[in-house]
């Protein structure tokens, strides 16, 4: 059993620590099956343990009745062990401008196409989805513009592009809560379809408190804010800043995820974006936190989630298609990392 005082506490002590498959397996045991380890297909704790196989076993009736600890999470069916996925957790949680899946590649001793898909696993992981506070205090509202100019493309990548209802850069909005006195400040982020007001506002109003302080630039999609915000905007053809009204605090998160796309990934497709600014956002978050503590919150956010390789390249069922539009109307990807 896994005490706090034992538990890795550095890159080095990890993939030390994690490299006993056994030791691997109890920290990831003790995180998700906290009061004991229960069937993910029928939540009977009535199981018992294969050590020669890793796996347990439940003694009630039904289908798929042995199970591993990785089933149920982002990592099943994976090959690869939790030595190796619980290292890529630790990279990629810490890594300030996040890392590419050749040097997780090179690192692990797995293929780049491995690599890649373990990445997108851990940045699905890091999207936490739904929230329940609104942001208050004063708020900064402010987007940005992400990818290269279209006539700059290949032909084939252009193509299949504007297959995917890609016209030209892509748009990300984001809302940042200011620091206070008990906390620091926080960033919500979404990709969205354009910055028109029936995009950009509902998202303001659903993610803000109603009577609360908003500042943004002069966009002329923030214009009607004032029947149920404090809107100030500074205009940006003149200053800056102007007082306490200015959008610099996400300005900063712009740099550093831009950082992170044109420093380490370099060039990203479109349809996967939101993944990429999502983790950047949770470190952004939760930068207070040791390399530790950013490890210990992602973790337990690996269950419950599954995501494929179709999936993710984008080959979905009509049915599961994501559409960017609704996305951004239902302000849907906007997430509290």
């Amino acid at each position: 059993m896994n005490t706090e005082n034992n538990n890795p506490k550095t890159l080095t002590e990890a993939v030390r620590y994690f490299a006993d498959l056994d030791k691997a397996q109890q920290y990831f045991v003790n995180v998700r099956w906290s009061a004991g380890v229960c069937c993910p297909h029928c939540g009977s704790m009535n199981v018992h343990y294969l050590a020669n196989q890793r796996r347990w076993k439940c003694n009630e009736k039904h289908p798929r009745c042995q199970f591993s600890a990785k089933v149920g999470t982002v990592f099943e069916e994976s090959p690869l062990g939790l030595d190796k996925w619980l290292v890529v957790v630790w990279l990629e949680v810490n890594a300030k401008n996040s890392i590419s899946s050749y040097e997780v590649a090179r690192a692990l001793g797995v293929t780049q196409k491995s690599a890649w898909f373990m990445l997108h696993r851990v940045r699905h992981a890091m999207h936490v989805g739904s929230f329940e506070k609104k942001m208050s205090g004063i708020v900064e509202a402010d987007e940005t513009f992400v990818g290269g100019k279209a006539a700059n493309m290949h032909k084939g990548r252009h193509a299949r592009c504007l297959s995917e209802g890609w016209k030209g850069k892509t748009a990300v909005m984001g809302l940042l809560q200011r620091h206070s006195k008990n906390k620091h400040s926080v960033v919500r982020t979404a990709v969205i379809a354009n910055r028109r007001a029936e995009t950009v506002q509902p998202i303001i109003r659903q993610n803000v408190q109603t009577g609360e302080i908003v500042f943004t630039d002069e966009l002329s999609g923030y214009r009607g804010l004032s029947d149920a915000f404090a809107h100030r905007f500074v205009n940006h053809a003149e200053r800056y800043v102007h007082g306490i009204v200015h959008t610099n605090g996400l300005e900063n998160f712009w740099s550093l995820f831009k950082r992170c796309i044109k420093g380490t990934h370099v060039s990203i497709e479109p349809f996967h974006l939101a993944a990429y600014v999502d983790s950047e956002a949770f470190r952004f978050n939760n930068r207070e936190l040791n390399d530790a503590g950013r490890f210990a919150v992602a973790l337990p956010s690996v269950v419950g989630k599954r995501i494929t390789y179709s999936q993710l390249i984008g080959k979905f069922d009509a049915e599961c298609r994501i559409d960017a539009d609704n996305i951004a109307e239902n302000g849907e990807s906007l997430l509290p990392n």
